[in-house]
C-alpha cells in the first residue's frame, strides 16, 4: 500500500468538510490530530502527549500490547464467521456469562452498543408483544433509527422530530439539581416517574413492553442512581408484563469499581443487558445477555445471523479483555484511583465556588460546575473554558449533561494515581486562572 500523506490540520479539516459526513464534529477549538495512543496516553503528530481522561472505549488502555498481540494472531490464523464451530466463541461466552449473576446466560453477539441495544428491542418484543417503552430523560442509547427514537438526547435535541407515540419519558433521577435532593428518599421518589411513565403507556392502550435505562447516567451529567431507583422501577415496569434492560454499554467491565457491572450496585438482576465499547477495548464488538426463557421467545424459525459478530479475531480480542481485567487488577483500580479522584475534586470544591458536585463511582466521575451553589445554576460557559484550558495544559476532557456544564471524567481504567495527581494539580491551575478563590 502506497504510503499515506501526512497532511496538515489544515488541510485535514478542508477535505473532511469536503468529503466526511458533514454532520461529523471535532473536539475542541483548535481541533488536535492524534497519530498514536499507549495507555492513558495520546500523542499528537508533533509527539506531544495528552493524559486522556474521557476514552471509556480503550477500557485496558489505549493498544494495550496483550490486546493487540490477541488480535493479530487470530487475524494471521482465521477470521470467518459463527457458522463454523470455533473454540473462541463459545470460551467467550462461557467467561462472559460467569461474570454476570443468573439467569443471564444467553449471549448474542453483535459489532456495536448499538446494534446490541437494536437487537435488545427485538428480544423485548419477541417475548411480551408489546412495543411501548419508557426510557430516561436525556439519555442515548445508540446511533440506529430505533433508538434514536429511545434517545431523549436526540430526538429532543437539535435535528429531532420529538417523542415518538409508543415512548414515554420518565424523569432523570438527578440528586444535584431535580426536584428531589433527600439522599434516603430520591430512589422511591424517582422510580415514582418510571411508574407514572407506565401508567401514561397504559392510558394510551400501550402496554410497557421495556424500560430501558443506563446502569449509570452518561449523557444525562454522569449520574449515579439513587439507591432504591432501579429495584423500584423494575418492579413497576414487570407489574405491567415489560422486561427490564441494563445498558451497560459505556459502564460495564469494572469501571465501577465495587462491581463488575453497575447495575450490582442496585442490587437488581436485569432481564437483558447490553454491552459493547469496553469489550474490545476499541475494535468494533458488542452483545447482548439475557434469560433462556427471553432467549426461547425469539426461536421462530428466522434465523439471527451477523456476517462479524462474535468472529474468532473479534472473541480473541474480548478475551484479552477480560484477562487484563483480571490479572492487572484494573477494577479494584478503578475503585482505588476513583475515591482519589473524588477526594481531590472535593478538596478543590471547598476552594472554588464553581464545583458544585462531584459524584461518581470507580472511574466513572462528573463535576458539575455552576454559576454560584446557592442556586446550581448550570455554568456552560466556564465548564467548556476548563475543558479548553486543560487541553492547553496537555489534559483532554469533555462536557455532557443537559445544560453541558458536567465535567466528565472516564479514563482508561489504567488511569494511575500518579495521572489522577497531575490531573488534579492543572485543574486546581485552570481554576484559580478562571475562577480566583
Amino acid at each position: 500500500m502506497d504510503t499515506i500523506p501526512a497532511r496538515t490540520t489544515e488541510e485535514l479539516l478542508r477535505l473532511r468538510k469536503r468529503h466526511v459526513n458533514p454532520t461529523l464534529s471535532v473536539a475542541y477549538r483548535e481541533p488536535l490530530k492524534i497519530v498514536r495512543g499507549a495507555g492513558a496516553w495520546l500523542y499528537d503528530e508533533s509527539g506531544r502527549g495528552y493524559l486522556d481522561m474521557v476514552n471509556n472505549v480503550c477500557h485496558v488502555g489505549h493498544c494495550h500490547p496483550r490486546v493487540v498481540a490477541a488480535g493479530q494472531q487470530q487475524m494471521a490464523r482465521l477470521n470467518t464467521n459463527t457458522r463454523y464451530l470455533h473454540d473462541n466463541l463459545v470460551e467467550y461466552a462461557l467467561r462472559l456469562t460467569a461474570t454476570l449473576p443468573e439467569p443471564l446466560s444467553v449471549v448474542f453477539f453483535t459489532n456495536s452498543g448499538s446494534e446490541a441495544n437494536d437487537l435488545a428491542l427485538r428480544l423485548v418484543q419477541a417475548h411480551v408483544r408489546a412495543r411501548g417503552a419508557v426510557v430516561v430523560d436525556h439519555a442515548y442509547h445508540g446511533n440506529l433509527s430505533s433508538l434514536i427514537e429511545l434517545s431523549p438526547y436526540k430526538f429532543n435535541g437539535k435535528g429531532g422530530q420529538g417523542k415518538p407515540a409508543h415512548v414515554e419519558v420518565a424523569q432523570m433521577p438527578d440528586s444535584y439539581r431535580g426536584p428531589c435532593r433527600d439522599a434516603a428518599a430520591a430512589g422511591t421518589y424517582y422510580a415514582g416517574a418510571v411508574d407514572a411513565a407506565v401508567a401514561r403507556l397504559a392510558g394510551r392502550g400501550q402496554r410497557a413492553g421495556v424500560f430501558l435505562c443506563e446502569s449509570l447516567l452518561g449523557c444525562g451529567g454522569q449520574i449515579v442512581l439513587p439507591q432504591g431507583y432501579l429495584a423500584a422501577s423494575y418492579a413497576a415496569v414487570r407489574a405491567a408484563g415489560g422486561l427490564c434492560l441494563a445498558d451497560e454499554v459505556q459502564v460495564g467491565f469494572g469501571r465501577a469499581g465495587d462491581h463488575f457491572w453497575a447495575f450490582q450496585q442496585q442490587g437488581v438482576v436485569p432481564d437483558i443487558v447490553t454491552l459493547g465499547k469496553p469489550i474490545g477495548n476499541g475494535h468494533p464488538m458488542g452483545a447482548v445477555v439475557t434469560t433462556p426463557e427471553i432467549a426461547a421467545s425469539f426461536v421462530s424459525g428466522m434465523e439471527y445471523f451477523n456476517t462479524f459478530g462474535g468472529n474468532p479475531v473479534s472473541c480473541a480480542i474480548a478475551l484479552a479483555v477480560l484477562e487484563v481485567i483480571a490479572e492487572e487488577g484494573l477494577q479494584q483500580q478503578a475503585a482505588e484511583v476513583g475515591a482519589f479522584l473524588q477526594d481531590g475534586l472535593r478538596s478543590l470544591q471547598q476552594a472554588y465556588e464553581p464545583i458544585g458536585d462531584v459524584r461518581g463511582c470507580g472511574l466513572f466521575i462528573g463535576a458539575e460546575i455552576v454559576t454560584d451553589r446557592a442556586s446550581r445554576a448550570p455554568d456552560r460557559t466556564l465548564a467548556r473554558a476548563i475543558v479548553e484550558q486543560m487541553k492547553d495544559r496537555q489534559v483532554l476532557l469533555s462536557t455532557d449533561g443537559p445544560d453541558d456544564n458536567v465535567l466528565k471524567i472516564k479514563p482508561p481504567l489504567v488511569f494511575s494515581r500518579d495521572n489522577a495527581a497531575e490531573f488534579l494539580h492543572k485543574l486546581a491551575e485552570v481554576l484559580a486562572l478562571l475562577r480566583p478563590a
